[in-house]
């Protein structure tokens, strides 16, 4: 977008600031918050080189769920969190831009090929989290028995070994019969 603006030969002056927001529905960022934005800075100084690249994370799930904020992004985003919520519907009778989406997404879910997309869409998305939250409880598992492994060489009874690792003996037991 932001490289896009300029034809060739034509100068940088003529570029316009570029916003890129990714609404993230999964932790991404270290802070807390739900709403994080960045601009170019240098990393010593913090001097910030310019104002005209932009790049915003909203993480749905940070979004407390009885946050207090009355603000328009809180309102997107527990419309994006959950459009049929209660929360939502009280929205919907203070903000004509949330009753407009609300009234848009009624009407795509009576179209069935447009629901058909995004119930695709949204199974591809639930099928990738879904893999990635297995692969890393298969990553924790395999952590775990070579823990188990390293403390049964070195003589730990599995009584121990369940109590400092806070696991099952069952799981212990698994490991021992490998």
């Amino acid at each position: 977008m932001y490289e896009e603006q300029l034809g060739e030969g034509e100068d940088y002056l003529k570029i316009k600031r570029t916003v890129c927001i990714n609404i993230l529905n999964f932790k991404y960022l270290k802070t807390t918050k739900f709403h994080t934005g960045y601009r170019l800075k240098e990393m010593e100084t913090h001097e910030e080189l310019t104002d005209i690249i932009e790049m915003n994370f909203i993480e749905v799930p940070k979004l407390e769920e009885n946050s207090g904020e009355k603000d328009l992004l809180v309102a997107w985003t527990e419309f994006l969190k959950n459009p049929e919520s209660e929360k939502v519907r009280h929205l919907e009778m203070d903000i004509e831009e949330i009753r407009s989406a609300k009234d848009e997404l009624i009407r795509m879910s009576n179209d069935e090929k447009e629901r058909e997309i995004y119930e695709m869409r949204s199974k591809i998305l639930k099928d990738k989290v879904s893999a990635l939250n297995s692969a890393e409880r298969t990553g924790e598992m395999n952590k775990s028995k070579l823990g188990i492994r390293n403390m049964l060489a070195k003589g730990m009874d599995t009584k121990s070994i369940t109590e400092i690792l806070e696991i099952s003996v069952e799981l212990v037991e698994e490991v021992i019969n490998e």
